[in-house]
């Protein structure tokens, strides 16, 4: 075990990255630990794009922008977090990644990157790179990360816990000690080694837990690692019920899902049933395919249920009548055209899939947990700014603000930051005569999560569901920990591991939730 920096960020996102840079920035050490390679983030998944500055003759306000985002939250949006997001975000997306980083958002005529459209959004706000907004901005980020002088990059190392005292003390009268976080046990797939690196001040950036849902937008590397961690640091976790799916996922069975960006619908494409019928209309009179998306989720899984076909079709005719489809979204015609598909000449069928977590790790508008020492930014905290359910576009802008913030926040108290005696923690343990790690045992175990999550905790749920999937999985969970804490140490075990946790997260949470409010929808 080693003091390692004055700031640990642990994930290498828009979140995290946009932290190391800021904090290193202003004179910090920095270590930015990625969980593969840098780069290869959720944040590079995202097709659609972040909330950026309207042109002047959108008529776009703070204003308008939170009473968007606060009617997607369902009425539980955090009235401090949306205004910040609401007055900041925006001005920070032009200065932070257009102007400083050169993310080379598609412009317009006068040289400005030129806004679209996208659902529940009441002005053209939205700043995108054709349909791989993500994987510009991440590209971006991770090139100025490696630049960047007083920042120090740890790729392919897995996060085990975060060492606190008093939780790590040898001394066993620090018991009464408050908890603060010193830093984090780190593994490494290649050697086979867990380190344990402290830091004055430690920013989890870790993403969000689409993979344990059966059909899902998020690589398989997002399995709650962070949320977990904290949770069993003992900070406070709030949200868990409101998982938000995304109304478009690719369907080719048998194949993982691949998300058609929230653009399409924001150009005009439709949804339609196999007869052809544009069913929105029944479901969101009012605002038809650009409806949040918990209410574009919804009536598409009713809309299967109703008619027992396994997807409902994406019409994207109505956009290629204005729009070079090859031009404009680019990864979804690859997408589709890898599965012979054509969007000028037939519907693509699509399905819901987890998408986004809007609940985590309590943070203030510094990003500060309840954890001394710990902050939080991007989807593993949970700011209040989404409330119930996300509106489109937010989740980057929200990581942006809050990494940048907790950065500064975490830079500010450097100087009364004081780091443990090092004999004073106790090492990490290996088990004295290890189990091998079979892979049988954990793609068993999660199939067992992601498909009890799938049908008993998703799009709809009912008390019933979700009391028959909290003791199929109580016993897993126990069978899971033991597997931990006898097999040999790996990236596999430690995914499952937290994998299990955050399941048991959402589905206590649901449980204790009996009202329908966003994308927890309840039907009895």
């Amino acid at each position: 075990m080693s003091a390692t920096a004055d700031l640990l960020v642990l994930g290498a996102g828009i979140a995290g990255c946009a932290a190391a840079l800021r904090a290193a920035d202003l004179g910090a050490a920095v270590v930015l630990v990625a969980k593969d390679e840098l780069g290869a983030s959720n944040t590079g998944w995202a097709q659609g794009g972040i909330i950026g500055l309207a042109p002047p003759e959108e008529g776009d306000s703070p204003d308008l922008l939170a009473s968007d985002i606060e009617g997607a939250g369902a009425g539980l949006c955090r009235a401090e977090a949306v205004r910040l997001l609401a007055e900041e975000g925006p001005r920070l997306c032009r200065s932070f990644l257009w102007e400083r980083l050169g993310v080379p958002f598609d412009l317009g005529k006068n040289g400005t990157p030129a806004p679209t459209a996208e659902a529940a959004h009441s002005a053209r706000r939205i700043y995108h790179t054709k349909d791989a907004t993500g994987l510009a901005i991440q590209t971006a980020l991770s090139e100025a990360v490696r630049a960047h002088p007083n920042i120090r990059v740890r790729e392919r190392l897995c996060l085990v816990d975060l060492i606190t005292t008093p939780h790590h003390c040898l001394n066993p009268v620090r018991v009464y000690d408050p908890i603060h976080v010193h830093g984090a046990f780190l593994f490494d797939p290649a050697t086979g080694e867990v380190e344990g690196a402290l830091a004055k001040r430690t920013l989890l950036a870790t993403g969000g837990l689409g993979y344990l849902y059966l059909h899902t937008t998020n690589p398989p590397s997002a399995t709650g690692d962070g949320l977990a961690a904290a949770y069993r640091a003992s900070a406070r976790i709030v949200n868990c019920e409101y998982v938000q799916f995304h109304p478009t996922a690719l369907y080719v069975p048998g194949k993982p899902r691949t998300m058609l960006t929230e653009a399409l619908r924001g150009e005009g494409a439709w949804l339609v049933n196999r007869k052809g019928e544009r069913f929105m209309r029944r479901y969101a009179p009012e605002y038809l395919e650009l409806a949040p998306r918990d209410v574009v989720s919804r009536a598409i899984f009713q809309e299967m249920a109703a008619s027992g076909e396994a997807s409902v079709f994406l019409d994207l005719t109505p956009v290629a009548a204005k729009l070079d489809l090859d031009s404009h979204f680019p990864t979804v015609m690859a997408a589709c055209r890898a599965e012979g598909l054509d969007p000028h000449h037939q519907p693509i069928p699509v399905v819901p899939a987890a998408h986004y977590f809007c609940g985590g790790v309590l943070v203030d508008l510094d990003g500060r947990t309840s954890l001394p020492g710990l902050f939080a930014a991007g989807e593993v905290a949970c700011t209040g700014l989404h409330g119930a359910n996300r509106l489109a576009s937010t989740s980057l802008l929200e990581g942006l603000l809050w990494g940048i913030r907790g950065a500064e926040a975490a830079v500010r108290e450097l100087d009364d930051a004081v780091l443990p005696d090092l004999s004073s923690l106790a090492q990490w343990r290996k088990p004295e005569s290890p189990e091998p790690t079979d892979p049988l045992l954990i793609d068993q175990d999660w199939g067992l999560i992601r498909s009890t999550l799938w049908n008993y905790a998703g799009i709809v749920r009912t008390g019933a569901r979700l009391m028959r999937a909290k003791a199929d999985l109580h016993y897993l969970a126990h069978r899971i920990e033991r597997f931990y804490h006898e097999a040999s140490l790996s990236r596999e075990l430690l995914e499952l591991r937290s994998g299990i946790l955050c399941a048991r997260l959402i589905l206590n949470a649901a449980l204790q939730n009996p009202e329908s409010r966003g994308c927890h929808y309840r039907v009895d």
